[in-house]
């Protein structure tokens, strides 16, 4: 079984170019290809939907569109955000500048723990522009995202100055991307 799965991103041996030879040659969504053990083991609604928003990526966004520099953003987000959520035993997704105490509003109340940006927040406003977190099922599974900020096929080049990870973790920008 372990063999059939797609590279792991908890796993510090894993080789996450076999799942993007895999994205690259698909025509699937990135949210359904995400989602498929066979390209990323392990990789959950939340983690899907968390790491599609922080980066702008549209959902519907074919996989065969997904250039190897975005794959490697998402890939070295998810590593950070599965580890964070392996330690804490929680899922927090959301930067400070987003955080309940920086925008004045309640703290998320939910099974999963933590913060989120879109994940089972249908018809709510997203945290950073307002518009309301639209919903669809896509594979027999719940597809969050915000249509004003998921309309990217790349992820943006980051601004060196900007932490992506506000967990205290390694930040994503100061490790060099393998080619």
């Amino acid at each position: 079984m372990v063999a059939a799965s797609g590279p792991d991103p908890l796993r510090p041996d894993a080789d996450p170019d076999r799942g993007y030879a895999r994205v690259r040659r698909s025509g699937k969504s990135i949210a359904a290809l995400l989602m498929d053990q066979k390209v990323a083991a392990g990789v959950g609604n939340i983690f899907r939907a968390e790491v599609l928003f922080r980066h702008r990526i549209d959902p519907a966004t074919p996989g065969r569109e997904i250039d190897h520099r975005t794959w490697r953003v998402l890939w070295d987000d998810l590593v950070d955000l599965m580890a964070y959520a392996k330690v804490h035993g929680r899922i927090d997704t959301v930067r400070d500048e987003h955080s309940p105490e920086a925008q004045g509003r309640p703290a998320r109340v939910d099974r999963h723990g933590g913060e989120v940006y879109v994940y089972r927040r249908a018809d709510l406003p997203c945290h950073v522009c307002g518009t309301p977190v639209r919903s669809s099922t896509l594979e027999g599974r719940n597809l969050y995202w915000c249509p004003k900020c998921q309309r990217r096929k790349s992820a943006p080049v980051p601004d060196r100055r900007n932490r992506l990870d506000v967990h205290g973790v390694e930040p994503l920008l100061s490790r060099p991307v393998r080619p």
